[in-house]
């Protein structure tokens, strides 16, 4: 999934969405001089954990008796799904009376918020949990996410001292979870995959300045040979058009301006209520809501991707003209070993749909090299898509065996060192094609919403409507939230920089 970065909101109580445009503005104001105003420019941030410590300010909600005065840290790897999850999180735990702080030292409640689309990320987690084996002392320790349900109570084996294991799917448990903690529970689990529900909430926090997520659909179908999401996070859950629609007014109603529809394929959604609604149906209506300016979405998959989401990305100026299209392999024999659905002609069909467009599509993609049985020239096939694709930004991975998976123990396994080798060829010839095409950009003006400060450089940051982060001067001191234009005047791989040119 593409990363943003991500600004927090500073407030003295919490959720959603729930303060007027002038109170949201207020706020930022008062904490534009703390770190997360200054923080350095946007840069990719994927499989980097993100610590949520902030809160926004929010009014009329009630807060349950049981845990007032105790507080809560939650760190959180992997991506925005798992961000999102950690807002709605906290959001409970907030409902409840804890309170959150900066440190896991300071914490009365510590959770991990986990990912284990990769083994790094995995050891990452473990690696955390083992700095408490002398110093848990009274606290209580919980796993949270895809590793806890991959692991499940193997992690009580590995680290005694955790006290809570509970897996995406369970999430709406968490209530019940929390009770029996606070009654005194030593170990309590949440590991059930056999679920309707999506984890919807009262209160959610929201950590990121105007531009807030909304999951829409919850869950995997599809059974990649490489992938854990469908035994991590359950099957197809989407969410009703109403409450997601409920939810879009009520932030648009808080000063949001940009949301981000979520998904593991966002663009499988059916409506389960009434109106039936397509993805697309949902992604106009969105748009549609006064006051929000832009609709982006993530991750979709190319067996769901329509001409019909094109056409709403040319006719709807709300929806933004990004595309992240996973392909992971430009070969149709590991594409076939993958379990991906489509052939390579089928996918560049549907890249020729966005590039025939009216409206200038920027995509972007995944792709996984050393693949087991991937061979030279299935390699070459990869390399090659990125020239017939012409990708705006990939993120490309070497393939790490995952547990309960098919591809776990498939045959021919590529040696680290030549995955790596071929990993540093596929960015190569990438970071090429993507210089040029941000070079093209030199001498166009673009709208860029605002949510970075580098203040000893005297540089804003931001993104466009195509998710390009752009660097740029001002000689205005307040613009963070704000959509300014900016004339693009040199370009890199990574970014694009410019100078505010006032309306």
């Amino acid at each position: 999934m593409v990363p943003m970065l991500d600004c927090e909101r500073v407030g003295k109580t919490f959720d959603i969405g729930i303060e007027s445009l002038a109170s949201a503005k207020a706020v930022d104001t008062a904490a534009a001089v703390r770190e997360p105003r200054t923080a350095p420019l946007p840069l990719p941030l994927r499989g980097a954990p993100k610590t949520a410590l902030r809160s926004m300010s929010g009014a009329g909600v009630a807060v349950e008796a049981g845990a007032a005065g105790k507080s809560f840290f939650i760190e959180t790897f992997g991506c925005q799904m798992n961000d999102h999850d950690s807002e709605k999180v906290a959001g409970v735990l907030q409902g409840r009376g804890y309170w959150p702080v900066e440190t896991p030292a300071q914490a009365d409640l510590v959770l991990y918020n986990t990912c284990s689309i990769r083994e790094k990320a995995a050891q990452k987690v473990f690696a955390r949990l083992g700095d408490w084996k002398t110093l848990s002392d009274g606290k209580i320790i919980g796993v949270l996410g895809c590793l806890a349900q991959q692991e499940g109570e193997e992690i009580f084996e590995r680290a005694p001292w955790v006290s809570l294991v509970c897996g995406s799917a369970s999430y709406r448990k968490l209530p019940e979870l929390i009770d029996q903690l606070e009654s005194g529970g030593r170990r309590v689990t949440g590991l059930d995959l056999d679920t309707d529900e999506t984890f919807e909430t009262d209160i959610t926090r929201r950590d990121r300045l105007l531009s807030a997520y909304i999951t829409i659909i919850e869950g995997c179908d599809y059974s990649c040979a490489y992938c854990v999401v469908p035994r991590t996070r359950g099957p197809e859950r989407s969410r009703t058009s109403e409450s997601v629609l409920a939810e879009a007014r009520r932030l648009a109603d808080a000063g949001y301006t940009e949301i981000q529809l979520l998904g593991q394929t966002v663009n499988s959604y059916r409506d389960p209520g009434p109106r039936g609604w397509r993805f697309v149906d949902l992604l106009r209506a969105v748009a549609d809501v006064p006051g929000i300016r832009r609709v982006r979405f993530t991750t979709s998959h190319p067996n769901d991707f329509t001409r019909e989401i094109v056409e709403a990305i040319e006719t709807v100026p709300a929806i933004c003209n990004h595309v992240h299209l996973p392909v992971q392999s430009g070969s149709d024999r590991v594409l076939k070993a993958m379990r991906r659905t489509y052939t390579r002609a089928e996918y560049l069909e549907k890249i020729g749909w966005m590039r025939e467009a009216k409206r200038n599509i920027s995509i972007t993609s995944d792709i996984i090299v050393g693949f087991p049985g991937e061979t030279a020239e299935d390699f070459e096939e990869s390399v090659s898509l990125l020239d017939a694709a012409q990708y705006d930004a990939i993120f490309s991975f070497k393939y790490s065996p995952r547990p309960n998976t098919a591809a776990k123990d498939m045959p021919d396994a590529i040696a680290e060192e030549e995955k790596s080798r071929r990993l540093a060829i596929l960015n190569e010839r990438q970071r090429q094609i993507q210089t040029g095409r941000n070079e093209m950009l030199i001498g166009e003006t673009m709208q860029v919403l605002t949510d970075g400060h580098h203040p000893g450089r005297g540089v804003w940051g931001g993104r466009t409507s195509c998710n390009r982060l752009v660097n740029f001067t001002s000689t205005r001191h307040a613009l963070l939230g704000e959509y300014v234009r900016v004339k693009i005047l040199r370009a890199s791989a990574n970014l694009v920089g410019g100078e505010h040119v006032e309306e």
